[in-house]
Protein backbone atom coordinates (compact mmCIF):
# COMPACT_ATOMS: atom_id res chain seq x y z
CA UNK A 1 0.00 0.00 0.00
CA UNK A 2 2.83 2.38 0.89
CA UNK A 3 4.47 1.68 -2.46
CA UNK A 4 1.22 2.56 -4.28
CA UNK A 5 0.85 5.80 -2.31
CA UNK A 6 4.48 6.72 -2.96
CA UNK A 7 4.01 6.06 -6.68
CA UNK A 8 0.88 8.23 -6.77
CA UNK A 9 2.75 11.00 -4.91
CA UNK A 10 5.68 10.75 -7.33
CA UNK A 11 3.42 10.98 -10.38
CA UNK A 12 1.25 13.76 -8.95
CA UNK A 13 3.97 16.02 -7.61
CA UNK A 14 6.93 15.34 -9.86
CA UNK A 15 6.07 13.55 -13.11
CA UNK A 16 2.94 15.54 -14.05
CA UNK A 17 4.46 19.02 -13.48
CA UNK A 18 7.55 17.94 -15.43
CA UNK A 19 5.48 16.60 -18.36
CA UNK A 20 3.35 19.78 -18.44
CA UNK A 21 6.37 22.11 -18.29
CA UNK A 22 8.31 20.13 -20.91
CA UNK A 23 5.21 19.87 -23.11
CA UNK A 24 4.72 23.65 -23.14
CA UNK A 25 8.35 24.28 -24.10
CA UNK A 26 8.36 21.59 -26.80
CA UNK A 27 5.04 22.84 -28.16
CA UNK A 28 6.43 26.36 -28.62
CA UNK A 29 9.63 25.00 -30.17
CA UNK A 30 7.76 22.91 -32.74
CA UNK A 31 5.21 25.69 -33.27
CA UNK A 32 8.07 27.90 -34.46
CA UNK A 33 9.10 25.35 -37.11
CA UNK A 34 5.45 24.77 -38.06
CA UNK A 35 4.38 28.42 -38.48
CA UNK A 36 7.42 29.49 -40.50
CA UNK A 37 7.12 26.40 -42.72
CA UNK A 38 3.45 27.24 -43.32
CA UNK A 39 4.37 30.86 -44.02
CA UNK A 40 6.71 29.74 -46.83
CA UNK A 41 4.08 27.34 -48.19
CA UNK A 42 5.99 24.19 -47.25
CA UNK A 43 3.77 21.13 -46.86
CA UNK A 44 3.72 19.99 -43.22
CA UNK A 45 2.77 16.33 -42.89
CA UNK A 46 2.87 15.87 -39.09
CA UNK A 47 2.93 17.97 -35.92
CA UNK A 48 3.62 15.74 -32.90
CA UNK A 49 4.24 16.22 -29.21
CA UNK A 50 6.22 13.26 -27.90
CA UNK A 51 7.60 10.18 -29.62
CA UNK A 52 6.38 6.65 -30.20
CA UNK A 53 2.85 5.55 -31.10
CA UNK A 54 0.19 8.27 -30.93
CA UNK A 55 -2.12 8.46 -27.91
CA UNK A 56 -4.47 10.63 -29.89
CA UNK A 57 -4.23 12.03 -33.41
CA UNK A 58 -6.36 14.03 -35.80
CA UNK A 59 -5.76 15.06 -39.40
CA UNK A 60 -6.80 18.60 -40.25
CA UNK A 61 -6.24 19.59 -43.84
CA UNK A 62 -2.92 18.15 -44.97
CA UNK A 63 -1.38 17.86 -41.47
CA UNK A 64 -1.74 15.12 -38.86
CA UNK A 65 -1.65 16.49 -35.29
CA UNK A 66 -0.84 14.00 -32.51
CA UNK A 67 0.17 13.53 -28.88
CA UNK A 68 2.40 10.52 -28.35
CA UNK A 69 3.30 8.20 -25.49
CA UNK A 70 6.90 9.29 -24.78
CA UNK A 71 6.74 12.94 -23.65
CA UNK A 72 10.46 13.71 -24.05
CA UNK A 73 10.37 15.62 -27.31
CA UNK A 74 8.34 16.32 -30.38
CA UNK A 75 8.71 16.91 -34.10
CA UNK A 76 7.34 18.62 -37.18
CA UNK A 77 7.54 16.40 -40.28
CA UNK A 78 7.71 18.27 -43.59
CA UNK A 79 7.53 16.89 -47.10
CA UNK A 80 11.06 16.31 -48.43
CA UNK A 81 12.73 16.72 -45.06
CA UNK A 82 14.34 13.28 -44.72
CA UNK A 83 17.60 12.21 -46.31
CA UNK A 84 16.62 9.81 -49.05
CA UNK A 85 18.11 6.31 -49.20
CA UNK A 86 20.50 6.26 -52.19
CA UNK A 87 19.63 2.59 -52.80
CA UNK A 88 15.89 3.31 -53.04
CA UNK A 89 14.11 5.37 -55.67
CA UNK A 90 12.85 8.75 -54.43
CA UNK A 91 9.22 8.93 -53.36
CA UNK A 92 7.15 10.19 -56.32
CA UNK A 93 5.73 13.69 -55.97
CA UNK A 94 3.43 15.75 -58.10
CA UNK A 95 4.91 18.99 -59.52
CA UNK A 96 2.82 20.92 -56.99
CA UNK A 97 4.14 18.83 -54.09
CA UNK A 98 7.69 19.12 -55.38
CA UNK A 99 7.40 22.91 -55.30
CA UNK A 100 6.22 22.73 -51.68
CA UNK A 101 8.83 20.22 -50.45
CA UNK A 102 11.30 21.34 -47.76
CA UNK A 103 14.33 20.14 -49.71
CA UNK A 104 13.33 22.23 -52.75
CA UNK A 105 13.30 25.54 -50.87
CA UNK A 106 16.11 28.08 -50.97
CA UNK A 107 18.65 27.48 -48.16
CA UNK A 108 17.74 30.81 -46.54
CA UNK A 109 14.08 29.74 -46.28
CA UNK A 110 15.06 26.36 -44.85
CA UNK A 111 17.37 28.08 -42.39
CA UNK A 112 14.52 30.33 -41.26
CA UNK A 113 12.34 27.28 -40.61
CA UNK A 114 15.11 25.64 -38.57
CA UNK A 115 16.00 28.76 -36.55
CA UNK A 116 12.33 29.41 -35.75
CA UNK A 117 12.20 26.55 -33.22
CA UNK A 118 14.92 27.84 -30.87
CA UNK A 119 13.74 31.41 -31.51
CA UNK A 120 10.25 30.55 -30.28
CA UNK A 121 11.76 29.11 -27.08
CA UNK A 122 13.41 32.50 -26.49
CA UNK A 123 10.13 34.26 -27.28
CA UNK A 124 8.33 32.02 -24.78
CA UNK A 125 10.85 32.99 -22.08
CA UNK A 126 10.47 36.67 -22.94
CA UNK A 127 6.66 36.45 -22.70
CA UNK A 128 6.94 34.67 -19.34
CA UNK A 129 9.33 37.21 -17.84
CA UNK A 130 7.30 40.17 -19.12
CA UNK A 131 4.08 38.59 -17.86
CA UNK A 132 5.55 37.93 -14.41
CA UNK A 133 6.78 41.51 -14.04
CA UNK A 134 3.54 43.05 -15.34
CA UNK A 135 1.32 40.98 -13.04
CA UNK A 136 3.35 40.72 -9.84
CA UNK A 137 6.27 43.13 -10.10
CA UNK A 138 9.86 42.10 -9.44
CA UNK A 139 11.06 40.25 -6.33
CA UNK A 140 14.38 41.66 -5.12
CA UNK A 141 16.80 41.61 -2.21
CA UNK A 142 16.38 44.97 -0.50
CA UNK A 143 19.44 47.31 -0.39
CA UNK A 144 19.60 46.90 3.39
CA UNK A 145 22.94 46.40 5.12
CA UNK A 146 23.15 43.23 7.19
CA UNK A 147 26.80 43.50 8.16
CA UNK A 148 29.66 45.99 7.89
CA UNK A 149 33.17 44.54 7.51
CA UNK A 150 35.74 45.66 10.08
CA UNK A 151 38.22 48.30 8.90
CA UNK A 152 36.41 48.64 5.56
CA UNK A 153 35.63 51.85 3.64
CA UNK A 154 32.01 51.50 4.74
CA UNK A 155 32.92 51.27 8.43
CA UNK A 156 35.23 54.28 8.17
CA UNK A 157 32.46 56.22 6.39
CA UNK A 158 29.99 55.54 9.22
CA UNK A 159 27.71 52.83 7.78
CA UNK A 160 26.04 50.54 10.33
CA UNK A 161 23.96 47.39 10.26
CA UNK A 162 20.34 48.12 9.32
CA UNK A 163 21.04 51.10 7.06
CA UNK A 164 18.74 51.07 4.02
CA UNK A 165 20.41 52.58 0.94
CA UNK A 166 18.03 54.98 -0.82
CA UNK A 167 20.31 56.44 -3.51
CA UNK A 168 23.90 56.60 -4.78
CA UNK A 169 25.11 59.79 -6.48
CA UNK A 170 21.47 60.84 -6.86
CA UNK A 171 20.39 57.58 -8.54
CA UNK A 172 17.53 55.78 -6.76
CA UNK A 173 18.50 52.34 -5.44
CA UNK A 174 15.70 49.77 -5.16
CA UNK A 175 17.60 46.49 -4.84
CA UNK A 176 20.91 45.04 -3.72
CA UNK A 177 21.73 44.24 -7.35
CA UNK A 178 21.37 47.92 -8.30
CA UNK A 179 23.62 48.83 -5.37
CA UNK A 180 26.33 46.41 -6.50
CA UNK A 181 26.11 47.66 -10.10
CA UNK A 182 26.63 51.25 -8.94
CA UNK A 183 29.72 50.35 -6.91
CA UNK A 184 31.49 47.60 -8.88
CA UNK A 185 33.50 49.80 -11.31
CA UNK A 186 34.09 52.82 -9.05
CA UNK A 187 37.46 52.04 -7.44
CA UNK A 188 38.97 55.23 -5.98
CA UNK A 189 35.90 57.33 -6.83
CA UNK A 190 34.03 58.95 -3.88
CA UNK A 191 30.35 57.95 -3.89
CA UNK A 192 27.57 59.85 -2.16
CA UNK A 193 25.17 57.45 -0.41
CA UNK A 194 21.82 58.46 1.06
CA UNK A 195 20.73 55.91 3.67
CA UNK A 196 17.61 55.62 5.79
CA UNK A 197 18.38 55.06 9.49
CA UNK A 198 15.79 55.15 12.30
CA UNK A 199 13.32 56.93 10.03
CA UNK A 200 15.79 59.65 9.02
CA UNK A 201 17.86 60.11 5.86
CA UNK A 202 21.63 60.55 6.18
CA UNK A 203 24.24 61.31 3.53
CA UNK A 204 27.49 59.36 3.73
CA UNK A 205 30.48 59.51 1.39
CA UNK A 206 32.54 56.39 0.77
CA UNK A 207 35.35 55.48 -1.66
CA UNK A 208 35.34 51.87 -2.93
CA UNK A 209 38.55 49.86 -2.87
CA UNK A 210 39.66 47.24 -5.39
CA UNK A 211 39.40 43.69 -4.04
CA UNK A 212 39.88 40.20 -5.47
CA UNK A 213 36.67 38.18 -5.20
CA UNK A 214 35.27 34.93 -6.60
CA UNK A 215 32.69 35.11 -9.37
CA UNK A 216 29.85 32.60 -9.86
CA UNK A 217 32.29 30.24 -11.62
CA UNK A 218 34.84 30.33 -8.80
CA UNK A 219 37.29 32.49 -10.77
CA UNK A 220 39.29 35.32 -9.16
CA UNK A 221 38.20 38.71 -10.50
CA UNK A 222 38.85 42.31 -9.53
CA UNK A 223 35.91 44.27 -8.17
CA UNK A 224 35.21 47.50 -6.31
CA UNK A 225 33.82 46.95 -2.81
CA UNK A 226 33.04 49.13 0.20
CA UNK A 227 32.73 46.29 2.76
CA UNK A 228 29.03 45.70 3.30
CA UNK A 229 26.93 42.52 3.22
CA UNK A 230 23.24 42.29 2.35
CA UNK A 231 20.67 41.54 5.04
CA UNK A 232 18.92 39.31 2.47
CA UNK A 233 15.52 40.78 3.36
CA UNK A 234 13.15 40.37 0.44
CA UNK A 235 11.05 43.06 -1.19
CA UNK A 236 9.02 43.69 -4.31
CA UNK A 237 9.33 46.44 -6.91
CA UNK A 238 6.11 47.48 -8.63
CA UNK A 239 6.71 48.14 -12.33
CA UNK A 240 4.72 50.01 -14.96
CA UNK A 241 3.80 47.92 -18.02
CA UNK A 242 6.57 49.59 -20.05
CA UNK A 243 9.18 49.08 -17.30
CA UNK A 244 8.00 45.48 -16.88
CA UNK A 245 8.55 44.80 -20.59
CA UNK A 246 12.00 46.42 -20.44
CA UNK A 247 12.83 44.29 -17.41
CA UNK A 248 11.56 41.20 -19.26
CA UNK A 249 13.90 41.89 -22.18
CA UNK A 250 16.78 42.54 -19.78
CA UNK A 251 16.20 39.32 -17.83
CA UNK A 252 15.88 37.28 -21.04
CA UNK A 253 19.13 38.71 -22.36
CA UNK A 254 20.86 38.07 -19.01
CA UNK A 255 19.92 34.38 -19.06
CA UNK A 256 20.89 33.97 -22.73
CA UNK A 257 24.29 35.47 -21.89
CA UNK A 258 24.62 33.28 -18.79
CA UNK A 259 23.71 30.09 -20.71
CA UNK A 260 26.30 30.80 -23.41
CA UNK A 261 28.89 31.70 -20.77
CA UNK A 262 28.30 28.43 -18.90
CA UNK A 263 28.84 26.48 -22.13
CA UNK A 264 32.09 28.35 -22.79
CA UNK A 265 33.25 27.71 -19.21
CA UNK A 266 32.44 24.00 -19.62
CA UNK A 267 34.76 23.78 -22.64
CA UNK A 268 37.42 25.77 -20.78
CA UNK A 269 37.21 23.34 -17.86
CA UNK A 270 36.21 26.09 -15.40
CA UNK A 271 32.77 24.53 -14.85
CA UNK A 272 32.75 20.80 -14.11
CA UNK A 273 30.73 18.49 -16.33
CA UNK A 274 29.45 16.99 -13.07
CA UNK A 275 27.28 20.10 -12.62
CA UNK A 276 25.20 19.27 -15.70
CA UNK A 277 21.65 18.08 -15.07
CA UNK A 278 19.13 16.22 -17.18
CA UNK A 279 15.45 15.28 -17.15
CA UNK A 280 15.59 13.78 -13.64
CA UNK A 281 17.02 16.96 -12.10
CA UNK A 282 14.60 19.16 -14.06
CA UNK A 283 11.69 16.96 -13.00
CA UNK A 284 12.78 17.08 -9.37
CA UNK A 285 13.14 20.87 -9.38
CA UNK A 286 9.87 21.33 -11.28
CA UNK A 287 7.99 19.22 -8.75
CA UNK A 288 9.50 21.00 -5.75
CA UNK A 289 8.74 24.47 -7.16
CA UNK A 290 5.19 23.46 -8.13
CA UNK A 291 4.57 22.28 -4.55
CA UNK A 292 6.02 25.44 -2.99
CA UNK A 293 4.36 28.06 -5.18
CA UNK A 294 3.31 28.04 -8.83
CA UNK A 295 4.62 31.60 -9.14
CA UNK A 296 8.14 30.19 -8.58
CA UNK A 297 7.65 27.74 -11.45
CA UNK A 298 7.22 30.31 -14.25
CA UNK A 299 10.69 31.93 -13.94
CA UNK A 300 12.20 28.43 -13.80
CA UNK A 301 10.29 27.48 -16.96
CA UNK A 302 11.56 30.64 -18.67
CA UNK A 303 15.18 29.78 -17.82
CA UNK A 304 14.81 26.15 -18.98
CA UNK A 305 13.18 27.33 -22.22
CA UNK A 306 16.17 29.60 -22.89
CA UNK A 307 18.50 26.67 -22.23
CA UNK A 308 16.50 24.49 -24.61
CA UNK A 309 16.63 27.15 -27.32
CA UNK A 310 20.36 27.82 -26.98
CA UNK A 311 21.37 24.16 -26.74
CA UNK A 312 19.36 23.34 -29.87
CA UNK A 313 21.57 25.80 -31.75
CA UNK A 314 24.70 23.78 -30.97
CA UNK A 315 26.41 22.82 -34.27
CA UNK A 316 25.75 19.11 -33.68
CA UNK A 317 24.10 17.12 -36.48
CA UNK A 318 20.52 16.00 -35.64
CA UNK A 319 20.10 19.22 -33.63
CA UNK A 320 18.82 22.42 -35.27
CA UNK A 321 22.30 23.92 -35.09
CA UNK A 322 23.75 21.03 -37.08
CA UNK A 323 21.21 21.52 -39.86
CA UNK A 324 22.03 25.23 -39.91
CA UNK A 325 25.70 24.31 -40.47
CA UNK A 326 24.70 22.06 -43.40
CA UNK A 327 22.66 24.89 -44.92
CA UNK A 328 25.49 27.41 -44.49
CA UNK A 329 27.85 24.98 -46.25
CA UNK A 330 25.27 24.57 -49.01
CA UNK A 331 25.16 28.35 -49.45
CA UNK A 332 28.97 28.51 -49.52
CA UNK A 333 29.59 25.72 -52.06
CA UNK A 334 26.40 26.17 -54.07
CA UNK A 335 25.06 22.64 -53.60
CA UNK A 336 23.97 20.33 -50.74
CA UNK A 337 26.48 18.04 -49.07
CA UNK A 338 26.38 14.49 -50.33
CA UNK A 339 23.96 12.09 -48.66
CA UNK A 340 26.83 9.94 -47.37
CA UNK A 341 28.51 12.92 -45.69
CA UNK A 342 25.27 14.04 -44.09
CA UNK A 343 24.50 10.52 -42.88
CA UNK A 344 28.00 10.20 -41.38
CA UNK A 345 27.66 13.58 -39.67
CA UNK A 346 24.27 12.59 -38.26
CA UNK A 347 25.70 9.35 -36.86
CA UNK A 348 28.48 11.33 -35.16
CA UNK A 349 25.88 13.80 -33.85
CA UNK A 350 23.72 10.98 -32.52
CA UNK A 351 26.71 9.46 -30.75
CA UNK A 352 27.59 12.81 -29.12
CA UNK A 353 23.99 13.33 -28.04
CA UNK A 354 23.76 9.85 -26.53
CA UNK A 355 27.07 10.45 -24.74
CA UNK A 356 25.72 13.72 -23.33
CA UNK A 357 22.53 12.00 -22.16
CA UNK A 358 24.57 9.27 -20.44
CA UNK A 359 26.57 11.93 -18.59
CA UNK A 360 23.53 13.94 -17.42
CA UNK A 361 21.60 10.84 -16.37
CA UNK A 362 24.66 9.62 -14.44
CA UNK A 363 24.90 13.02 -12.74
CA UNK A 364 21.17 13.04 -11.90
CA UNK A 365 21.26 9.51 -10.45
CA UNK A 366 24.42 10.30 -8.47
CA UNK A 367 22.68 13.32 -6.92
CA UNK A 368 19.69 11.19 -5.95
CA UNK A 369 21.93 8.56 -4.35
CA UNK A 370 23.84 11.23 -2.41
Amino acid sequence: MDMILNTIHLVQYYVLPFVVVLGIMIFFHELGHFLVAKYFGIKVLKFALGFGPPVVSKTIGETEYSIRYIPLGGFVKMLGEDIEDPDSPPEPRTPEEDARAFDKQHPIKRMAVVVAGPAFNIVLSLLMFCGIYIISGKDVILPEIGQVTDDSPAQRAGFIKGDLVASINGVEIRSWTELKDCVKDKTGMPLSFVVKRDGKFLELTVTPEETIIKNEFGEDIKSSLIGIVASNNQGKIELSPLDAIKEGFSETYRWIEMTILVVVKLFQGVVSIKTLGGPILIGQMTGELAQQNLSYLLPFMAVISINLGILNLFPIPILDGGLIVFLLLELAIGRPLSIKKRELAQKVGLFLLILLMVVVFYNDISRLIR
